[in-house]
């Protein structure tokens, strides 16, 4: 995990928050012989993080937000697919985003482009985003009651299944140009995600891409994952994945005051 991948997340800024906002992981002291102070160190670290998604998640709760985990390796197009799906959710439902990013702004700003309120976090050398981070983010995004705030994850299959920022799903983005594989690969982030989105679904004609063995794969992974095909591109598979996020909304709202009206 993090504190063993080097990633410490030290040099995490929150656009426009100052610097000192987030708590600083310690240098960790990578020596090997201390395999057991390490692991009491992540046990700590995680501790710490699961505190703050608690925090979170109860926050989400009170406002019926609809909070979601967006999960991929780098390249899986999962930019595009959010200023796709916030562009369909149009007047329906607000949306905000939470953008990590190790160094640029660029997703903030393809995101802002849409109308949508962004915060980037940029992680530095850090590889996944924190609740800690998240809810600085969400504090300056102040999301209005009954709306979905998308947390845009760093790209990265490994570090962010083990940190939960208190949404309600994660959800893995996995473009049909990767591997059958993956779900294999990175078995800890299939188990934790609940809905597999198929990307670049338009590109399969030109590809040798098995789409049934990589589902195989990850039911092999998580037997009650959910996958759907999409394509931000040609718009295929985007109105069963509205759906899907329509339903999970639904699921946040229930026992809020908006859940009556809004429905």
């Amino acid at each position: 995990m993090c504190t063993t991948c080097g990633c410490g997340g030290d040099g995490a800024r929150i656009e426009g928050a100052a610097h000192g906002h987030h708590h600083h992981h310690h240098d960790h002291g990578h020596s090997h012989a201390e395999d057991s102070r390490t692991i009491a160190l992540e046990l700590d670290i995680l501790a710490k993080n699961n505190a703050y998604a608690a925090e979170n998640r109860s926050l989400f709760a009170e406002r019926g937000i609809l909070a979601l985990n967006l999960v991929s390796s780098p390249g899986s197009g999962k930019t595009a697919l959010l200023v796709k799906t916030i562009g369909m959710l149009g007047g329906r439902l607000k949306s905000y985003v939470v953008e990590g990013d190790q160094q640029t702004s660029n997703d903030a700003d393809r995101i802002r482009a849409t109308g949508a309120p962004a915060v980037q976090i940029n992680t530095g050398k850090g590889c996944h985003l924190d609740a800690h981070m998240v809810g600085h983010a969400v504090e300056r995004l102040a999301p209005t009651e009954g709306s979905v705030v998308f947390i845009e994850n760093v790209g990265n299959l490994v570090c962010p299944a083990a940190f939960d920022l208190g949404e309600a799903h994660k959800v893995a983005i996995l473009s049909v140009t990767e591997g059958e594989d993956k779900p294999l690969k990175y078995p800890d982030m299939f188990a934790a995600s609940d809905l597999v989105l198929l990307n670049k679904s338009d590109l399969l004609p030109h590809l040798d891409f098995d789409v049934a063995e990589t589902i195989a794969n990850a039911r092999k992974v998580n037997p009650s994952v959910k996958v759907l095909q999409v394509s931000a591109r040609s718009g295929e598979g985007m109105e069963a994945w509205i759906a899907w996020l329509t339903a999970a909304r639904g699921m946040a709202l229930a026992g809020h005051p908006l859940g009556t009206a809004a429905e």
